[in-house]
């Protein structure tokens, strides 16, 4: 348990120290940000910073800190030291950048960043990329919350009942202005979602000596001997980096009033979803004791093991109070999901958004998609678990993407050219973990070990040095 408190005490100061660091070699300054030079009162509308902190928080906490750090657990404690150091060092870095490029682009999707700044290829690249990812997350927060209140209603609301109740739902919130159903509703959610959180690790923390947090060591215990690199770092996403974040950020960079607030909502948020990763990771190694138990339980679903360690630790009421708050997590990301499609395919086709005919022209055919892919993970056993692991390879690659867009965007700022070193870092480390997975993974092109870990290493030394020789022409050419 005290690996478990040092791991807190960290985020903390990495979000004081580090946060601080991000933020002076941004800059952030006095200019008009979207929700005050734009204003259109659907999407670009100012937000008190109480209310977009949560509003972000929800949006990138989905079944990622929750599910992912489950399956992450199985790992062992190790996954601490991966939702710590990689939150601080690449998530939160990679969700302030986000949002606060976009907000100096008028609040500009993550595909429109990377043409800016890496060239119309990769802006069309981005463009796919970006919408088939969150597509994909929206099908995946469909049915992970449809599969928990299924367990929590009579028989007739089955699965299927609660899927297309929740489809509907994200129908009003991706078409109604973002402070009519998002911005009221959320910050109850947040509220909801942090007091869950605190009831479960309390439950464990003052079990009695029932349950026991192991301490972090390096050893590798999953039972399956999956090597940790780099399976580790795609299963626990959105606990730690998270591509899906990327395209979430632009949507409350939107919302903000100042930029000056911008550490505390965007990189703050990342870390705040990072303690509840953490929280779900010692709860999973704690409930079940062993590793080799908890990936037993996992193969019935991650929605049973939520539901299993929130009544066991919590008893029945608190189990469902634990459940709900679980359920507000995926589809407070899921609405946005696909809100963010939305406003992507937007800016593809130049379609302005005030118009209400204009939005249901791109949001009803996402979501009709959505209700076939969330009927396909219905209806095949392995259904959710074939699209959760391409969602989260994907879901790497695009933050791997959203990093050296960062990148590109400090060196092309004189002062900033050696802070570049702040996102190249964590976007050749990305580099790496997306290529070596795809490589090797069953879905991938099922490469051996040796040959995947020998690839990715020279993918990401190959991005890196490319960076370090736009590094040294800018200096060259600016003398500095």
């Amino acid at each position: 348990m005290i690996s478990l408190l040092i791991s807190f005490a960290v985020l903390l100061v990495g979000f004081i120290v580090y946060g601080r660091v991000t933020e002076k070699i941004f800059s952030p300054d006095d200019r008009k940000t979207p929700a005050i030079a734009i204003n259109d009162g659907v999407d670009c509308v100012p937000m008190k910073t109480w209310k977009a902190f949560l509003v972000q928080l929800l949006n990138i906490a989905g079944t990622g800190p929750i599910f992912g750090a489950l399956m992450g657990a199985v790992f062992g404690p190790v996954v601490f030291l991966w939702i710590v150091f990689g939150s601080i060092l690449g998530g939160a870095v990679h969700d302030y950048m986000s949002g606060m490029i976009s907000s100096r682009h008028k609040g500009a999707s993550i595909a429109e960043l990377s043409g800016t700044y890496l060239g119309k290829a990769a802006k069309w690249i981005m463009r796919v990329f970006s919408v088939v990812l969150l597509v994909l997350c929206g099908t995946v927060f469909v049915t992970s919350p449809a599969g928990l209140l299924d367990k929590l209603t009579p028989d007739w609301m089955n699965g299927t009942f609660w899927s297309v109740v929740i489809l509907v739902y994200y129908l009003l919130a991706t078409l109604l202005p973002i402070d009519k159903l998002i911005g009221k509703l959320y910050p109850i959610f947040g509220v909801l979602l942090i007091v869950m959180a605190a009831a479960v690790i309390g439950g464990i923390i003052f079990s009695g000596g029932k349950y026991t947090i192991p301490e972090i060591s390096l050893e590798n215990l999953h039972p399956e001997g999956t090597p940790i690199w780099p399976y580790m770092f795609i299963t626990v996403a959105c606990g730690a980096v998270s591509g899906f974040h990327a395209t979430q950020s632009p949507m409350i960079a939107k919302c903000i009033k100042t930029e000056k607030v911008g550490r505390k909502i965007f990189y703050g948020a990342m870390i705040s979803e990072s303690v509840i990763a953490l929280v779900w990771a010692a709860a999973g190694v704690a409930f079940y004791g062993t590793t080799q138990l908890l990936n037993e339980a996992l193969a019935g679903g991650a929605s049973n093991v939520v539901y299993e360690i929130s009544t066991g630790v919590l008893g029945v009421f608190g189990g469902v109070l634990a459940v709900a708050g679980v359920v507000v997590c995926p589809i407070t990301s899921g609405d946005t999901a696909f809100r963010s499609a939305r406003l992507i395919l937007a800016e593809t086709f130049h379609l302005e958004q005030k118009k209400i005919k204009n939005r249901l022209l791109i949001t009803v055919p996402l979501l009709v998609t959505g209700g076939l892919l969330t009927w396909f993970a219905i209806a095949n056993a392995n259904g959710f678990q074939i699209i959760w692991r391409y969602f989260s390879w994907s879901n790497q690659t695009l933050a791997m993407i959203a990093l050296w867009v960062a990148t590109a965007y400090l060196l092309k700022k004189g002062k900033y050219r050696f802070g570049s070193l702040l996102t190249a870092f964590p976007a050749a480390f990305m580099s790496a973990v997306s290529l070596t997975y795809i490589m090797m993974a069953s879905e991938g092109f099922r490469l051996g070990q040796t040959v995947s870990y020998i690839s990715g290493a020279i993918f990401a030394i190959t991005l890196f040095v490319i960076y370090l020789v736009f590094l040294i022409r800018s200096q060259r050419k600016n003398k500095i």
